[in-house]
């Protein structure tokens, strides 16, 4: 999992609550296990006209001007502005997935879904809650400033503003700290190989039957 530690980066506004993880990523996709190949296909039935497969070629598919990924002063956003109940529905965790290969490493929302908020942190996203009134502000201050960016620092657990508002977010130290040493489950697994390995050599010695 890629490290996080701050990010200045570009914002996209998705004004709507509720999003559940089938809007996300629509149920026809869920037929990977990779964590790539996602991007393409985020939040698939809003931003093209017409029913995407897998595999299909999205370049070539009908976009929906209307939608605002597919607006040119929001390409190449890494941070997503949104509303309350962010990631409800289905547990899939294609939905940190896509918004990952999408490049967003960043969720501002009032609230999330439980399951979703946790597999944000599993997968090097960071989801920051802030208060109805912080929310409904940076959406206006999007909506009139084209190339609105924030600046994300982890370690002071802090939003900047460019007129030098500072957000300020909470979060449990243990994400914290994975999120800036880039541990996801099978990191911090491996943090202890040397035991594990030690583990398996006297298994093998004391219960070789077990491995012939």
């Amino acid at each position: 999992m890629e490290k996080f530690d701050r990010l200045e980066g570009l914002v996209a506004p998705l004004d709507r609550v509720n999003v559940d993880t089938d809007a996300i990523i629509p149920k026809q996709f869920l037929k990977s296990i990779k964590r790539s190949g996602f991007g393409p296909n985020l939040f698939d039935e809003w931003r093209y006209m017409d029913v995407g497969q897998p595999g299909e070629d999205c370049s070539q598919r009908p976009r929906n001007p209307g939608f605002v990924l597919n607006q040119p002063r929001y390409q190449g956003a890494t941070i997503l502005l949104t509303r309350k109940n962010f990631g409800c529905g289905s547990s899939r965790e294609h939905a940190p997935w896509a918004l990952l290969d999408y490049g967003f490493r960043v969720i501002l929302a009032e609230s999330f879904a439980d399951i979703f908020f946790n597999n944000c942190f599993k997968n090097g996203i960071l989801p920051i809650t802030q208060p109805a009134e912080e929310i409904e502000s940076l959406f206006r201050d999007v909506e009139a400033t084209p190339g609105f960016r924030l600046t994300v620092d982890l370690p002071s657990q802090t939003v900047a503003c460019p007129d030098g508002h500072v957000l300020r977010f909470d979060i449990d130290p243990f994400r914290k700290e994975c999120l800036l040493n880039g541990w996801d489950d099978i990191g911090l697994t491996l943090r202890h190989a040397d035991k594990i390995r030690a583990f398996e050599e006297r298994r093998r010695a004391s219960q070789p039957w077990l491995f012939a």
